[in-house]
């Protein structure tokens, strides 16, 4: 528990926030917008102040657990601080996107299709940081049959796989500033593209590694 106290810290300030600003909340919340800005998703606010804050919390508190389950022990222990410092940043985000929702409705002037690729821009750029110090495990990185089977194809997976991410991020922060309804195409086709680009080389990597390696097998009567 304690490995994950600032991701838990954020959230109970956020759930805070949220309870002191529940008299001053309408009644029906927004809680998603559309590709024009305009609120488009509502909730109670019951929901809004409550449950969503109590959701995160509970999956930063899976997200603690999950590691002990993981067949690969051994790796697990090796990258621990990487992974709790990944759950720390997805808890932190999540609860400034609960601070953000709950500003909004009180009449904040923010600008949620702004807003949200930038933050989400920020949050693989740190990924991105962190994924060259993954190793295997079967929760978190780049999981793919060929990553999976090899270590040396799963660190050059990821080193790659870190480049992409940081960039991916950095892109979806500059999109953020793009003042059009076709943002979220941008940042749609950008997570694809750049998302694809380390599973495929994960196949070549691995393809690679399997035709360097001497055959284990014989002719007869050598």
């Amino acid at each position: 528990m304690r490995k994950i106290v600032i991701g838990i810290g954020a959230v109970l300030l956020a759930w805070g926030f949220s309870v002191w600003a529940y008299p001053s909340l309408p009644e029906r919340v927004a809680t998603h917008w559309g590709l024009a800005g305009s609120a488009d998703g509502w909730s109670s606010k019951a929901m809004l102040v409550f449950v969503f804050p109590g959701a995160i919390l509970a999956l930063g508190l899976l997200l603690k657990v999950l590691p002990k389950i993981d067949p690969r022990q051994k790796e697990v222990a090796a990258h621990a601080p990487t992974y709790l410092l990944l759950v720390n940043a997805i808890m932190v985000f999540l609860a400034g996107i609960q601070v953000v929702v709950v500003g909004v409705n009180l009449g904040w002037p923010i600008e949620m299709p702004m807003l949200i690729p930038v933050g989400v821009g920020l949050l693989l750029m740190v990924i991105g940081n962190l994924m060259p110090r993954m190793r295997p495990n079967w929760f978190m990185g780049i999981r793919t049959p060929w990553t999976l089977s090899s270590e040396v194809v799963w660190r050059k997976t990821h080193r790659l796989g870190g480049y992409c991410f940081m960039l991916m991020g950095f892109l979806m922060v500059v999109i953020g500033f793009v003042a059009t309804p076709e943002r979220f195409l941008y940042m749609i086709g950008l997570v694809i593209a750049l998302a694809v680009i380390p599973l495929v080389y994960s196949y070549i990597a691995w393809r690679r590694e399997q035709e360097a390696a001497p055959s284990s097998t014989h002719p007869a009567g050598e």
